[in-house]
């Protein structure tokens, strides 16, 4: 006699907030991966050519991205590998920001890459989906949130220029810039060190219909599942890595106006503090307009992070992947947003341009 427990079908269609077969059950947690965005819209065993339009469409923006990444970090590399502007610690947390958005957008590449290969072969060993489901996301988000916290620091270290003027130390800041950029990093890893902990690669037999007792396949999905207090946990750490670098940047950007609107003031009364007040913001506009945008691109992350686990991503799949993608596109801009604006920057890049020609023709 077939009981129920035999009966494994996905329930998918009956309760969106689960997966798995009716006696082996996996309750979704909160947020969206691109695992789960992607679950359901590739099929299993089938080559790439036969694949669906978005599956296509995501590994087209996928190379791109990669291809402006490494354009980025390979300019911005360019940029700030020059000895004179590593001389204070702004260059070097540029350099470093220059390396960690490659490594980022590498990540990203690698994570779609692996879940595509995953989910079309059923052969690949679970010791292999299971060290990619526990490591490859947790070490995208470090890079991730490196490379945010390297360009609030990168504000941070102007704002305290601006403050401190013909006082301030370079030397200092230099040997400062190192010891932030060496131990970041692990402090970034304490605040994540439970996502490992808590991913694991799901699996159930499927069957055909729910009186047939031939197996047709297995699913073998990676799955997050926190305690309600991890959960709270992991949604506070999200919003300190999301608004926290925001905030410098932003209030750094808005120091550096009116500390140098008011130190003008005071040595040019031909002026009033409002009329010094417009002439920096018209001047330094890109200080408050950068953050700004970083965040209303960052903020995709934020929302599908938050998100319940009862979404059916399926249903809107296009709106989600273009949202779990923008959120990625920060990493392609530190060239943009730091090196085009600025006088000083681009002329070190054409000089490097040139010295780098001088060595290939010779």
């Amino acid at each position: 006699m077939i009981t129920d427990c035999d009966y494994e079908k996905i329930l998918e269609n009956h309760d969106k907030c689960v997966i798995g077969g009716l006696c082996n059950v996996q309750t979704k947690g909160i947020g969206i991966t691109l695992d789960d965005i992607l679950r359901y819209e590739i099929n299993r065993n089938v080559t790439l050519k036969n694949q669906p339009l978005l599956v296509k469409i995501s590994v087209g923006l996928t190379m791109i991205m990669f291809l402006l990444g490494l354009i980025n970090s390979i300019l911005s590399l360019l940029t700030f590998q020059n000895e004179n502007l590593r001389k204070v610690g702004c260059g070097m947390y540029l350099l470093a920001s220059s390396i960690t958005s490659l490594l980022t957008i590498s990540m990203f590449t690698v994570n779609f890459w692996f879940i595509l290969f995953t989910q079309t072969n059923s052969s690949i060993n679970l010791s292999v989906r299971r060290g990619g489901c526990i490591s490859i996301e947790p070490i995208l988000k470090l890079f991730l949130y490196f490379d945010t916290w390297l360009n609030g620091c990168v504000a941070i270290e102007r704002a305290i220029n601006v403050y401190q003027g013909i006082r301030f130390n370079k030397e200092k800041s230099k040997r400062l810039a190192r010891w932030i950029i060496f131990i970041l990093p692990f402090c970034i890893s304490a605040t994540i060190i439970h996502e490992p902990l808590h991913r694991n690669i799901f699996e159930y037999p499927v069957k055909e219909n729910y009186y047939d007792t031939k197996i047709i396949g297995i699913h073998r999905w990676c799955v997050i599942n926190y305690s309600r207090v991890v959960q709270d946990y992991n949604t506070a750490i999200l919003f300190v890595h999301l608004i926290g670098p925001f905030i410098a940047n932003l209030f750094s950007a808005l120091f550096i106006i009116f500390g140098t609107a008011r130190q003008r003031s005071l040595a040019q009364t031909n002026q009033n503090y409002i009329a010094h007040i417009c002439e920096q913001l018209r001047e330094h506009k890109q200080l408050v307009i950068s953050p700004a945008i970083l965040l209303v691109l960052s903020m995709p992350r934020l929302i599908i992070s938050l998100l319940s686990g009862c979404v059916k991503v399926s249903d809107r799949p296009w709106l989600y992947l273009c949202a779990y993608f923008i959120s990625f596109t920060p990493s392609i801009l530190v060239f943009i947003i730091f090196v085009v604006p600025s006088d000083l920057y681009r002329k070190t890049l054409k000089e490097s341009l040139r010295t780098w020609k001088r060595r290939i023709c010779h």
